[in-house]
C-alpha cells in the first residue's frame, strides 16, 4: 500500500504527454492553451503572467495515473533555467536526496557506488514472492537473486548490493541498446505492470505532444532510433528519501533547443527506467516558452507536465491515499516553481 507519499517537483518526474500549447507567435495564444486545455481562470493567468506560480490537477484516466499541470512566468533566459535544471551537484542539495551519481559514457559498474537498497528492503527480498513483494523488480530477478544469494551470510547486505548494481547496469545498458522494450514488466503485485506499454500511455494523455513537438515526442517512444541533432541526453540514479522508505530510481534526462526565435526555446524530460517503490512509470516535462511580445526583455513561461502510474490509490484506502498525495503534490509543485524563479532570476 502507497502510503502518506509526497511528491515532490525534483522525484514526481517524469510527465509529458499533457496538451502542450500550439503556439503561434503571440502570448495571446499561450492564454489560449491556458484558458482552454487547461481550465485556468483569468485570475490565475494573470497571476502566471505576473509571476506567481500556478499549479493544479489535471483529470486522470485511471486510478492509478496523477497528472499535474504547472506555470510561472520568470524574468530570466531560457538559457538559465536549461543549466539550472540541468546542474546535478544542485540537485544533489535537494532535501531528500539521499545520494546521486550520473552515469559515464558508456556506463560503468562504478557509476553505481552508493546505489544499494536498506537493511529493512533487503530482508523483504529474502522471502519475496512473484505477486507479493515489496520492492518491484521482475520475476526473474527476484528468483534469480534469491537463488544466487546466501541469506545466511554475515555480508549478505553487501552481496545483496552488488547483484543490485550489476542487475542495473545490465538493466541501463539493455535499454539503451534495446530502447522501451528493455523496460520489462513488474511482477512485484498480484497484477503485473507492462513498462513500455505504461510509459506509452501516460505520453498519449491529450494526444498533443506529438502535434506541437513532434521529434522530442518520438524520441521519447523510439529511443535509441532516430535522434535528432538538437537533442542531448545524460543518465543518473538518485537514491531518495520519499513515502516510508528511501526510493532508487534510474532516470532518462533528454533535452531539447529551440532554435533562435522559436517560441519554444528548450524542452526537457526526465523519464523514469526503473524505482525501487511507489512508481510504475513517470515522466516530468519542462517547456521554456518565449514571450514574444516583448523580444527586448528577458522573460519566458516556464510550463511543468508531470505525472506517474503508481499502485496502491483504489479501493477506500486508496482514495484517501490518492487525495492526499494529490494535495501535496500540487502544493509541492507550486513551490518549487516559486523556488525555480528565485534562484535563476536575476537580483533586482
Amino acid at each position: 500500500m502507497l502510503r502518506n507519499i509526497t511528491l515532490t517537483v525534483a522525484m514526481l518526474a517524469f510527465f509529458g504527454g499533457t496538451a502542450l500549447p500550439g503556439l503561434a507567435q503571440s502570448t495571446p495564444d499561450l492564454q489560449t492553451f491556458f484558458r482552454q486545455n487547461i481550465g485556468l481562470s483569468e485570475d490565475q493567468i494573470t497571476a502566471i503572467r505576473s509571476g506567481q506560480p500556478v499549479a493544479k490537477p489535471l483529470p486522470p484516466r485511471s486510478p492509478d495515473e496523477i497528472l499535474l499541470f504547472g506555470a510561472v512566468y520568470i524574468h530570466a533566459t531560457p538559457e538559465a533555467y536549461f543549466q539550472y535544471a540541468r546542474n546535478f551537484d544542485r540537485l544533489r542539495e535537494v532535501p531528500g536526496f539521499l545520494a546521486l551519481g550520473v552515469f559515464t559514457d558508456p556506463p560503468q559498474l562504478s557509476d553505481l557506488r552508493g546505489f544499494s537498497l536498506d537493511h529493512d528492503d533487503i530482508q523483504d527480498l529474502k522471502s519475496c514472492q512473484p505477486g507479493n513483494c515489496r520492492i518491484q523488480m521482475p520475476a526473474t530477478s527476484i528468483e534469480e537473486l534469491q537463488r544466487s544469494i546466501d541469506w545466511s551470510a554475515p555480508d549478505v547486505d553487501e552481496r545483496v548490493n552488488q547483484r543490485l548494481q550489476k542487475g542495473a547496469l545490465e538493466h541501463l545498458l539493455a535499454y539503451q541498446r534495446d530502447g522501451n522494450a528493455a523496460l520489462g514488466v513488474y511482477n512485484d503485485k498480484r497484477n503485473p505492470s507492462d513498462v513500455p506499454e505504461q510509459f506509452a500511455y501516460l505520453l498519449s494523455y491529450n494526444n498533443a505532444l506529438p502535434e506541437h513537438v513532434p521529434d522530442f515526442y518520438h524520441y521519447l517512444l523510439s529511443y535509441p532510433r532516430g535522434k535528432p541533432a538538437h537533442f542531448e541526453e545524460t543518465f543518473y540514479w538518485a537514491k531518495v528519501k520519499f513515502g516510508l522508505k528511501p526510493t532508487l530510481r534510474i532516470v532518462h534526462m533528454v533535452t531539447m533547443r529551440g532554435k533562435p526565435g522559436d517560441d519554444i526555446a528548450c524542452a526537457i524530460a526526465q523519464k523514469q527506467l526503473y524505482s525501487s517503490h511507489y512508481f510504475r512509470t513517470a515522466l516530468d516535462l519542462s517547456v521554456c516558452v518565449r514571450d514574444l511580445d516583448d523580444p527586448k526583455q528577458a522573460g519566458f513561461y516556464l510550463i511543468k507536465a508531470l505525472g506517474s502510474e503508481q499502485g496502491g490509490l483504489t479501493g477506500p484506502k486508496g482514495s484517501i491515499v490518492r487525495k492526499e498525495a494529490v494535495s501535496r503534490a500540487v502544493s509541492n509543485l507550486q513551490k518549487g516553481l516559486a523556488a525555480i524563479r528565485k534562484a535563476i532570476e536575476p537580483a533586482q
